[in-house]
């Protein structure tokens, strides 16, 4: 799970007349924070000294990644290493896949079968597609299909092509470590 936080605009602007309105009231429990120019920060309200001071308003979002067992979870370049973070201690099998690669379409059903047959493991799968391009280049995809395995965040095991035996192979010895 990660939070972002970004700035965005104050709750009240200024009106056009030039005159300062009276601040916004927080909901009880709630302290609203602005960072002057020192880049300290301050409850909402007035400076020491009673200068008035701009509102910074943050606003907050929650990505929750969602692993899913006993399916493939088609991952891109945003959602990828959240997902491989909630999997935790479990083992990642992660296809990289073109939509023209013909051994890709052979391994596709097969490795929806190991999904559902491995429950201790997370299936995903990744096309790279010019989108998810930058995504590919840092796990260093040199051919299509690519097989990944990590545990812990890392890459502990790689097969290319289509071999499904290798690949069955991969996954029981990072099972057993």
């Amino acid at each position: 799970m990660a939070l972002r936080f970004s700035p965005s605009s104050p709750a009240h602007a200024t009106p056009s007349s030039g005159a300062t309105p009276a601040p916004a009231q927080p909901p009880s429990g709630i302290r609203f924070l602005s960072a002057s120019s020192s880049r300290q920060l301050h409850r909402y309200g007035p400076r020491p000294g009673g200068r008035p001071q701009r509102p910074f308003v943050v606003s907050c979002t929650v990505d929750a990644a969602v692993v899913n067992i006993g399916q493939v979870t088609e991952v891109n370049k945003d959602s990828f290493w959240p997902i491989v973070r909630a999997a935790g201690d479990k083992a990642v099998v992660l296809d990289m896949y073109t939509q023209w690669c013909g051994p890709c379409k052979v391994m596709a059903p097969k490795f929806q079968e190991l999904s559902q047959k491995y429950t201790d493991v997370v299936f995903l799968k990744l096309d790279c597609n010019q989108d998810n391009k930058p995504l590919a280049k840092e796990l260093g995809i040199k051919v299509v299909p690519t097989f990944k395995i990590l545990k812990d965040a890392k890459v502990v095991k790689e097969v290319t092509g289509a071999k499904f035996d290798d690949l069955v192979l991969a996954i029981e010895t990072v099972r057993s470590s």
